[in-house]
């Protein structure tokens, strides 16, 4: 293995994560990209681009804000204005923004501040000034996400607005190896987190306890932000809903999950799916096809091919049951992971194809496949998580899934344990022997339970 696995502590006697490096680092490759762009500055509202140029955190219940913004201009360094007493606390222990760059400053709390206080104008006033000092206020200033009143008010202020976002998923596709030491990291408290629910999962628990029993494991092991668990059980695996319910799971039953946190700012997104206590024919079967899909899109990966090269492999819409690509996004898909859930590069049938993007060495991304199973409600979904590597990938996601897991314990009857692989209708495993009057096992002569250990 290329990669490393660590504890969550810092510590004198191991050299880990060099976090003055990880900052340093990040904030020299925007720096460098924004120097050969056209644009003046980069001005950031959103919370990912925010940490990767400055460094700074605020809690995750500020990510969809759009209140806190820094500015990157032309051959300076970042300046952030904060919420509130935020600002106060970095001065005091973030000395990479020293000399009074750290400073407070809100938006209009996503429109809740009236119009008439001017809160869009002041943002766009501060703005100003620091392009005016620098002789940058007739160049463009890049964008990422923006309150519709703040733009406006920019261009009031005779800034002409561009599209930055652009450049910062230039920056963010390519990992450093602090960046990738922590996508390892954070992938590695999934595995404990499924780990713990291969050993929970049982008829009667719902989806809902999965999702608190994932959550109650990521956060003891250090988690900083659980972004979501999809927990998706039984007949509703088919279509795939995305969200999670009070549904209790039953014997027989699919059961697939997607956990998305983050270590340190740097995210997870990893599916696998399980069977409970049991898994039927048309559930081994899809999840086989699944498995298939994904594996032939790993193989390809490697320095030099593309996104088109990856999802040239996997199925169209059609032959899965749904009338376009569009209806269809994100069930066969890849997208790089980072700072946020979905960077570049994007894998997709819908776009790859005609506008394919080259896989290089250092990114880091999330291949997830699907497939519906023949009896039309169970389904399988697996997603692995790689490291592009200089001959080929790493997959940093571990819990196994080569093959269909069945979670829960088996079911012993007076002639032993059950099969796992079984119709979750008792009645459609058994053949009737009008003459013993007796059920036995369908296809066989034995009864329908087996012996231990056969």
């Amino acid at each position: 293995m290329g990669l490393h696995s660590y504890g969550v502590m810092g510590v004198d006697w191991e050299e880990r994560v060099r976090y003055d490096r990880l900052r340093e680092e990040r904030l020299a490759r925007i720096k460098a990209l924004l120097a050969e762009s056209g644009l003046g500055a980069l001005l950031c509202f959103d919370m990912g681009n925010i940490r990767y140029i400055t460094a700074t955190h605020i809690g995750t219940w500020a990510a969809d804000k759009l209140n806190r913004f820094c500015l990157l201009p032309q051959g300076d360094e970042p300046i952030m204005w904060d919420f509130g007493s935020a600002a106060r606390h970095h001065q005091l222990y973030n000395p990479w923004l020293s000399d009074g760059r750290s400073r407070a400053g809100i938006s209009t709390l996503r429109g809740a501040m009236s119009p008439e206080s001017g809160r869009a104008e002041d943002v766009a006033r501060k703005i100003r000034i620091e392009l005016e000092q620098r002789g940058l206020l007739g160049e463009p200033v890049g964008i990422d996400a923006i309150e519709p009143a703040v733009l406006f008010a920019l261009q009031r202020e005779g800034i002409e607005v561009a599209d930055g976002q652009q450049l910062m998923q230039m920056a963010r596709v390519i990992k450093t190896r602090d960046e990738i030491t922590l996508l390892n990291m954070a992938c590695a408290m999934v595995d404990a987190a499924y780990e713990e629910l291969y050993r929970e999962m049982r008829a009667g628990i719902r989806e809902n306890d999965c999702v608190a029993l994932v959550n109650k494991v990521l956060y003891e092991l250090g988690s900083e932000f659980v972004e979501g668990v999809n927990a998706i059980s039984g007949e509703r695996c088919s279509p795939h809903p995305h969200v999670f319910t009070d549904r209790a799971l039953r014997p027989g039953d699919p059961a697939y999950f997607d956990i998305l946190h983050s270590y340190m700012g740097y995210r997870t997104c990893y599916y696998r799916t399980f069977a409970v206590a049991s898994a039927s024919r048309p559930l081994i079967d899809a999840y086989k096809r699944c498995r298939y899909y994904l594996d032939a899109a790993i193989d390809l990966i490697r320095p030099g091919a593309t996104t088109a090269d990856v999802v040239s492999v996997w199925p169209r819409a059609q032959e899965f049951g749904f009338p376009d690509e569009e209806a269809a996004f994100a069930l066969q898909f890849g997208h790089g992971v980072g700072l946020s859930i979905w960077e570049k590069p994007i894998f997709s049938r819908l776009v790859s194809l005609d506008h394919p993007e080259e896989i290089r060495e250092g990114m880091v991304f999330a291949l997830e496949t699907f497939w519906p199973a023949s009896d039309g409600w169970s389904a399988a979904r697996i997603e692995e998580q790689l490291v592009v590597t200089a001959d080929g990938c790493e997959v940093i996601t571990r819990f196994p899934a080569e093959d269909l897991v069945i979670a829960g314990k088996p079911y012993f009857t007076a002639g032993g344990s059950l099969p796992l692989e079984r119709d979750p209708q008792s009645n459609r495993n058994t053949e009737l022997d009008p003459e013993t009057h007796e059920a036995t096992a369908a296809g066989s002569a034995q009864p329908v339970a087996q012996p231990v250990g056969d």
